[in-house]
């Protein structure tokens, strides 16, 4: 009982310090992961010691990250990886092996170590904080950007890169042998095999699974096969020594594709939320203020000088790659930080005999302090006026749109008519468009656009859509059917959904989704060009009106037929110019 107590102390303790510092820093425009960093620190062992244990908070909450990989890997699907390898393994790699070779260069020229030593300081300063990178572009909207592409791709091979350090770690290792030693090329040959094995455990297996769920529909189960996934890709790829978070964001790959997909982004983010803020407090806590205090220029000059040395490199490696100069700047000033994983090697390293405790702290502290700067450095960014071509400057998420009775999705030429016609209607309406260069040019005719993939549950709910009398998905999507619309249709039943088919085919597949109505795109346009077309030509207006009457009464019976027989050639008859088509004369019908 005792020993409850202490949780739930700590608990309220953790809560109280999130809930303060995180509100002070957002109304000062600073940003939450400063917030916890601060509160970690006045909360820890070293100021008022209100929690004694930061190694225990932080060795739990970094289930947070692994949760914020996993559903990273939701909204990037096998397709949409592949396109990205070039940034993956071309500028990923470029950037740990050079930041790696200079820091560890630098910091052997500064502190006098030897070699050993400096690879095993250096080597890990070259990763950078995926904790604090990957929410920081979410909250501003920017992941989808190419400038968050590319810091994604970095990040994701410093994720991979964790075997190959650890490998040189023990290679360069002065602590005596204990046991058999698995050598560095079977490591790479288990990471494989265990990427391949989940790939085909979620194909099929969970895919399946989550599929008898659905037919359940027992919500709770939903959330249990997520974690389930999530906890035992991560838990495999730890038991070979790889990073745990790349097994959950494998996961969320294979899921990516998933009708399901929505559900579980919705379900989990508040545990990834949550936990991320427990391990950045826990970060704080950590922070040793004693060592900072013993040597505090020297920690501080190091922690700039870790930030201005990687911001110089990736900028360089950036623009051979064809970034812009803004564009490659805000990438460098994102990924200068030092990482989370920059513990667990320097732990490491220091068990490996290569560096002393002391020393393990001090670098500790150094990653720390250059992780508080991150905020300020994004701050500068607004100095450049966002990133060029990006359009990053104009995005706002959601959550800022006040409450409307419409949310429209897709705000290009079809979603601007039916957005203005409910204005029209002084029926107040959310706008919301993926399409950073369509957000910036409706700026410019005084339109509010958010920023955001539309067809998500919780960005939605984000925007107000449990308040909401009409979603209306405007967007030129032509895999936009049931699958995606049901579990939208479920968390929001009280919204009418009206669909925008871009052709014939979608609108037969949108047949049995649950949605209030649906309209190709070039119909009405087409029919009414057609009309005009032959009054022009000097067609007699009755015959006109006679034939464009037929061809609807037609098509909707075509229609009809084709949606009962599942096929877009029922109904060929009612085709007008078709071989076998019905018999047609407007000049009698007109006469008649």
């Amino acid at each position: 009982m005792e020993h409850g107590g202490d949780i739930f102390l700590s608990g309220t303790v953790l809560l109280a310090a999130a809930l303060a510092f995180v509100l002070l820093f957002r109304r000062l425009g600073l940003g939450a992961v400063l917030g916890y960093l601060v509160g970690g620190i006045i909360i820890g062992p070293q100021v008022l010691g209100l929690v004694a244990d930061p190694e225990l908070i932080v060795g739990f909450a970094e289930i947070g990250i692994v949760l914020l990989l996993f559903l990273v890997g939701l909204e990037l699907a096998p397709a949409r990886l592949w396109q990205l390898k070039r940034d993956i393994f071309g500028l990923g790699l470029s950037q740990v092996v050079v930041c790696g070779i200079v820091l560890a260069g630098f910091v052997y020229v500064v502190t006098g170590s030897t070699w050993g030593a400096a690879l095993g300081l250096g080597l890990p300063l070259a990763l950078s904080s995926t904790a604090q990178v990957l929410p920081l572009l979410q909250s501003q909207g920017r992941l989808n950007t190419p400038t968050g592409e590319r810091a994604f791709s970095i990040l994701l091979f410093q994720d991979l890169s964790i075997v190959p350090l650890l490998t040189i770690i023990a290679a360069l290792s002065r602590a005596p042998q204990t046991g058999p030693q698995t050598p560095g090329w079977l490591l790479a040959f288990y990471a494989v095999a265990a990427i391949g094995g989940l790939v085909i455990a979620g194909r099929y297996g969970l895919a399946p699974l989550l599929k008898l769920i659905g037919k359940v529909a027992e919500r709770e189960l939903f959330i249990v096969a997520g974690l389930f996934a999530v906890f035992g890709s991560a838990a495999l790829m730890d038991s070979i020594g790889l990073s745990a978070a790349l097994g959950a964001f494998i996961a969320g790959v294979m899921l990516a594709d998933s009708p399901f997909r929505h559900e579980l982004e919705a379900d989990i983010d508040p545990f990834r939320s949550i936990l991320l803020g427990l391990f950045f407090l826990g970060v704080g806590m950590m922070l040793d203020i004693r060592v900072i205090m013993s040597d505090p220029m020297f920690i501080v000059a190091m922690a700039l000088a870790l930030v201005a040395i990687k911001v110089g490199i990736i900028f360089g490696i950036a623009k051979a790659f064809g970034m812009e100069n803004r564009a490659a700047f805000v990438l460098g000033l994102l990924l200068s930080q030092g990482g989370e994983f920059a513990f667990v090697l320097f732990a490491e390293a220091q068990a490996a005999l290569l560096i002393e405790p002391a020393a393990a702290s001090r670098f500790g502290a150094i990653v720390t302090l250059s992780m508080a700067t991150t905020p300020f450095l994004m701050l500068t960014t607004r100095l450049f006026g966002g990133v060029r071509g990006s359009g990053t400057e104009d995005m706002v998420d959601p959550e800022q749109a006040r409450q409307s009775n419409a949310i429209v999705i897709g705000h290009g030429r079809f979603g601007q008519a039916v957005a203005q016609i409910f204005a029209g209607a002084s029926i107040s309406v959310t706008l919301i468009d993926i399409n950073p260069d369509q957000i910036r040019l409706s700026g410019e005719f005084g339109r509010k656009v958010f920023y955001g993939d539309g067809t998500r549950i919780d960005l939605l709910r984000r925007a107000g859509a449990e308040g909401a009398g009409a979603l209306l998905f405007c967007m030129d999507d032509k895999n936009f059917g049931p699958d995606q619309i049901a579990p939208i249709a479920h968390a929001f039943p009280e919204a009418k959904i009206f669909v925008r088919a871009n052709d014939r085919r979608q609108l037969l597949s949108l047949k049995l989704a649950p949605i209030a109505a649906a309209q190709r795109e070039l119909f009405e346009s087409s029919v009414k060009l057609a009309h005009t077309a032959l009054l022009r030509t000097g067609i007699d207006p009755i015959v006109a009106d006679r034939v464009v009457e037929e061809f609807r009464r037609r098509d909707c019976e075509r229609l009809e037929l084709q949606m009962e027989a599942g096929s877009i050639r029922a109904g060929m008859h009612l085709s007008f110019g078709a071989a076998d088509s019905e018999a047609f004369d407007p000049q009698a019908d007109a006469a008649g």
